[in-house]
């Protein structure tokens, strides 16, 4: 990639709204998958774009959309598609923060959530919309939302998004726009078909790929120990215990996260968790403990995890190994993202888990170092 250009180079007369919120921000430039798109972004172009998680996605599409929308049009022009409750909640508390004092409208559209409410903010005419696939088009069959004069669509995390349960209502949605529309797709990973899916709805898009070595990112450190499978949870105790962290802890399923979240509560460890059956609050309030620090670990499965960014984890331990090397990325993309010194993957795995994470490593270009508990301090093994 050429030189690091700043802000004002890549979007010169930027509305002072943008400019305010760019420099209470503290940042310095723009990281290389901002970079690379906002110029396309704002002549109209339609993008595919891969970078890994932590590298600032999302506000590589919203600083130019930010820029480009038309604040005296009181109309829905810009729509935003999420995987999941949190990251819709996520991009929603982005686009309050780049906003401020613009007089800008925004509304989130949920599945679970009060759907009257959400209709009511509808006829408020926000100019960008965030929301679930579900929710989003069961009102835009109700013409509870208007899609006339939507001009931009973002597919954020579009990996979760462009699945067989999801993409016929995806294209549902594309398709209630202007035919002209721009359709901008991001992800951390891009899979084959997910990336074909994504171009039957756009016309010619821009293929951008960004890599780890693109940005100044933090060191990552990746390790695993191997233990019986019935000692996984004592490596647990003994790793957090001579370790100060704030650690995303992953599971494979529900049962296995009741079962470890039970027994470190019997160990006097206090540890939040999220699963598909987790209630709106009990999420809430699980994210907001371990947020505050209240709680030093946070237990997850995969589709729970969806969305989830919160700053300064000190940890990703994978408790179980996930079946594709996609969800090890996403898992683990969650430690060392920008802004933090650094990060540490831990894998705990059996005999027979270590040959699957040697293919893991493989397919994925990391280097693991297996460790050994000492006295509680992690150590080489010899």
């Amino acid at each position: 990639m050429n030189k690091t250009q700043s802000l004002n180079e890549v979007l010169p007369d930027l509305k002072p709204f943008l400019q305010t919120a760019w420099d209470k921000a503290g940042f310095e430039k723009l990281t290389a998958i901002q970079q690379l798109t906002a110029r396309l972004i704002i002549e109209g172009k339609d993008i595919i774009a891969e970078s890994p998680t932590g590298s600032g996605k999302t506000l590589a599409y919203l600083l130019p959309l930010l820029q480009r929308i038309d604040l005296t049009q009181k109309n829905t022009q810009l729509v935003i598609l999420a995987s999941s409750h949190e990251l819709v909640m996520q991009i929603h508390q982005e686009v309050q923060e780049w906003s401020r004092d613009s007089g800008l409208g925004s509304a989130t559209l949920i599945g679970g959530a009060n759907v009257k409410r959400q209709i009511e903010k509808l006829k408020k005419k926000p100019q960008i919309v965030i929301g679930t696939p579900g929710r989003m088009n069961e009102l835009i069959n109700q013409k509870k939302l208007k899609m006339h004069q939507v001009n931009t669509i973002v597919l954020d995390e579009a990996d979760q998004l462009l699945v067989p349960e999801h993409s016929s209502v995806i294209e549902k949605i594309v398709k209630s726009t202007l035919s002209d529309r721009q359709l901008l797709v991001f992800s951390a990973t891009l899979p084959e078909k997910v990336q074909l899916k994504a171009e039957e709805l756009m016309s010619i898009p821009e293929v951008i790929r960004v890599g780890k070595e693109d940005d100044e990112r933090p060191n990552v450190d990746y390790m695993y120990l191997v233990c019986e499978a019935r000692d996984k949870i004592e490596s647990l105790r003994k790793l957090i215990r001579n370790h100060e962290m704030k650690a995303l802890v992953f599971v494979k399923d529900i049962t296995t996260l009741s079962v470890l979240a039970e027994k470190l509560d019997y160990m006097g460890i206090h540890a939040g968790f999220l699963h598909s059956d987790s209630k709106k609050q009990e999420r809430a309030k699980a994210i907001k403990e371990f947020r505050e620090g209240t709680s030093e670990l946070l237990l997850a499965s995969d589709v729970a995890a969806r969305g989830l960014d919160i700053p300064d984890i000190t940890h990703v331990i994978h408790m179980d190994l996930p079946k594709e090397a996609t969800q090890f990325v996403h898992r683990s993309g969650r430690t060392g993202r920008l802004g933090s010194d650094s990060g540490t993957v831990v894998a705990i795995v059996t005999d027979s888990e270590e040959r699957q994470l040697q293919k893991l490593s493989h397919q994925l270009n990391l280097t693991f170092s297996k460790k050994v508990l000492i006295k509680g301090e992690l150590v080489d093994s010899r």
